[in-house]
């Protein structure tokens, strides 16, 4: 499929789905827990967010100057920046995905996935 097919389906479904998980979610627990739990995961998700940043940032470093070729890093900021966007943006869905861009085993899959599918279409010089 096409980039622009999937880029459809996912501004279409996601806030879809946000709103049906805020809506079960708020009759389960209320408007205010619901709200507290949005608020938090923003708070607790920069933090962490601005932590493994600066951490991956300081790698990228320390790799560009001893002359090796920073690809892990590079792709761990590109992961956590996208987990930033998604831990800022309200919702249980973009929260989660967000999270789990923040576990480095599942940064290591989405890699190694990357990197398998990318040697099938161009040349990777790992």
């Amino acid at each position: 499929m096409r980039i622009r097919t999937w880029l459809f389906l996912a501004f279409l479904t996601v806030p879809l789905v946000e709103i049906a998980l805020f809506v079960v979610v708020g009759r389960r627990i209320g408007l205010g827990w619901t709200l507290a739990v949005v608020v938090v995961t923003a708070v607790v998700g920069s933090t962490m967010v601005a932590r493994q940043g600066r951490e991956t940032w300081f790698r990228l470093q320390r790799e560009i100057a001893s002359g090796v070729f920073p690809g892990r890093s590079l792709a761990d900021g590109a992961m956590i920046l996208v987990s930033g966007a998604l831990l800022l943006t309200p919702g249980f869905l973009t929260d989660t995905i967000g999270f789990l861009l923040l576990v480095p085993p599942v940064r290591a899959g989405i890699r190694a996935w990357a990197l398998r599918r990318s040697r099938d279409r161009w040349v990777v010089v790992p």
